[in-house]
């Protein structure tokens, strides 16, 4: 597949919620009930300007568009969030359509927002597709596990480190 991968702009920021929610009903629709996606998705407005805000500040967000012009991927990552940052990296976000799944567009994202250099980030323990993929890019368990907030129904999580990978 043919896709582009660029920087995120602040007029990218209504069509990135809007992929976000559908990746998100894609990959945890089985995990979550429907009222879940429309709470998401009354709040879609909040979420939009939050995007717009972040890429006005410079935060790193990169986005992957198919040939037609499509949004069909989205990352962001920064500094750690964690009080015990394994590193000063952190993959906050990584979604890719289905319809995209396994074309590269996932790998393409990472290599373009964090390279190969140490990282790490947070997956639900029910997504062994994710798991999978960010184990081929070099993160391991370190054996931190957390519940998500109340909203994502306390789904249990754990981190993923990995330090620099040659490839």
């Amino acid at each position: 597949m043919d896709f582009t991968i660029r920087p995120a702009r602040v007029h990218d920021a209504e069509d990135m919620a809007l992929m976000h929610l559908q990746s998100w009903r894609e990959s945890y629709g089985h995990l979550l009930p429907e009222e879940f996606f429309v709470r998401q998705e009354a709040g879609l407005g909040a979420r939009i300007e939050r995007y717009r805000e972040y890429i006005a500040a410079g935060h790193q967000r990169v986005v992957a568009h198919d040939p037609k012009g499509g949004l069909v991927g989205i990352a962001a990552a920064g500094p750690g969030r964690d009080e015990d940052s394994p590193c000063g990296l952190e993959l906050f976000m990584l979604y890719t359509l289905k319809r995209v799944h396994g074309q590269g567009v996932g790998q393409a994202l990472v290599d373009a927002l964090i390279g190969t250099g140490p990282a790490y980030l947070w997956v639900l323990d029910d997504n062994p597709r994710a798991q999978a993929f960010y184990r081929r890019n070099g993160f391991v368990p370190d054996g931190k596990r957390q519940l998500c907030d109340p909203s994502w129904h306390s789904l249990p999580e754990h981190r993923m480190v990995r330090a620099a990978v040659g490839r």
